[in-house]
């Protein structure tokens, strides 16, 4: 069984790689927006916090690698309780 779903790339983007040092022959544009920013400090990516608390994503690339896809969702179930309805 082929996993396909687990890569997608738009070279057409005019961002297409957005990411500085990007090899976009394995760039992963799938989570162009990353699910893990809402997880903060625990996202497991490389970032920083910026004045005001902003956290800056703009070197990581870890949902953008081949191996970018399983790392997400292993961390979704944390991504869920997040998103949870709180009584």
């Amino acid at each position: 069984m082929s996993e396909n779903f687990k890569f997608f790339q738009h070279k057409d983007c005019e961002f297409f790689p957005c990411h500085e040092n990007a090899n976009p022959e394995t760039f992963n544009c799938l989570f162009c927006y990353c699910p893990l920013y809402a997880l903060g400090d625990k996202c497991g990516g490389n970032f920083k916090y910026l004045d005001g608390g902003v956290k800056d994503c703009s070197a990581c690339k870890l949902p953008h690698n081949p191996k970018g896809y399983d790392y997400i969702m292993r961390k979704y179930v944390e991504i869920m309780e997040i998103a949870k309805k709180k009584d």
